[in-house]
């Protein structure tokens, strides 16, 4: 991958990311690679000489990977920190590093720290879900011990005071500590199996030529179309609905002063933060209809 420097960023921050201390080893595939669409992870090791990313879209994760190392310090007797696990099922190499291990008389809880934002912590994003059961996994089965429990450590880098007072459900401290559920060692094997599959079934219609399976709207953190009603004149919207006729029938009961808006649905990965979206035909398609 080529790292570009379109807004001038200073050299030593230039520097750091040229020398990225990433790397998932032998492994085919990683645990955060297992989760992404195997359309762009089988793009990505095609076209990762070609592929560019600018130094300004890599900033916060830059931050992420300084937090990790800071915490490193904070480790107590019965921490392990950033150990790497490795492991094979259905002929595959998988591996995941874990933040953090905690030993407990009855077994092992895992962290997992992120740099994120207050929307995302409001939310919790599944995807964590997913990544800390992956982790699980991992660790029962070349362990050979328990897991008992899984957390987010989050870090809230547009973390509020103000919205922290006012804003129902919003973290009331810009460090949140945040429970994941545990699933069972059959449903986490029987997933990692199932994204394997998918995975394969990707990388063989490469190797012969044939159609990429398509990426999914999870995949593609695609926003729906919605029809919104607002004020005239205003941009905030007072609601949305999925469907012009719902829209129609909700602003009967509102005054003369309300309209409706119909917003279109986009594709916020593909269309500013996917790096394969120059040779995705499902983007090219979509960017032809719309």
């Amino acid at each position: 991958m080529k790292i570009t420097n379109k807004f001038n960023i200073p050299q030593t921050f230039m520097n750091v990311l040229a020398r990225p201390s990433y790397s998932k080893g032998k492994a085919h595939l990683s645990a955060t690679q297992l989760l992404d669409s195997p359309k762009i992870v089988a793009l990505r090791r095609k076209f990762d000489d070609e592929i560019e990313q600018d130094a300004s879209d890599m900033v916060f994760s830059l931050f992420g990977s300084a937090l990790h190392n800071i915490l490193e310090h904070g480790k107590d007797h019965n921490h392990l920190v950033e150990e790497r696990l490795h492991t094979e099922l259905d002929g595959w190499h998988i591996s995941g590093a874990i933040d953090l291990q905690i030993k407990n008389p009855d077994g092992f809880s895992i962290r997992d720290y992120k740099t994120t934002s207050a929307w995302a912590v409001m939310k919790q994003k599944y995807e964590w879900e997913l990544q800390l059961n992956i982790y699980a996994w991992l660790v029962e089965r070349v362990k050979k011990v328990k897991v008992t429990d899984l957390g987010i450590v989050s870090v809230i880098r547009d973390w509020s005071r103000r919205d922290a007072g006012i804003k129902e459900g919003y973290p009331e401290s810009p460090i949140k500590e945040l429970s994941v559920p545990l699933w069972d060692y059959e449903a986490r094997e029987a997933y990692i199996s199932k994204r394997i599959a998918m995975h394969s079934a990707c990388d063989f219609e490469l190797e012969t030529s044939g159609v990429l399976p398509d990426c999914t709207p999870e995949d593609m953190w695609e926003k729906p179309a919605v029809w919104a009603i607002k004020k005239t004149g205003n941009i905030r919207a007072k609601s949305l609905y999925s469907s012009k006729e719902h829209a129609e029938e909700a602003l009967k009961e509102l005054s003369k002063e309300y309209e409706i808006e119909y917003r279109p649905g986009e594709r916020t990965r593909c269309m500013s933060y996917c790096p394969v979206s120059n040779w995705c035909q499902q983007w090219r398609d979509y960017q032809e209809v719309k």
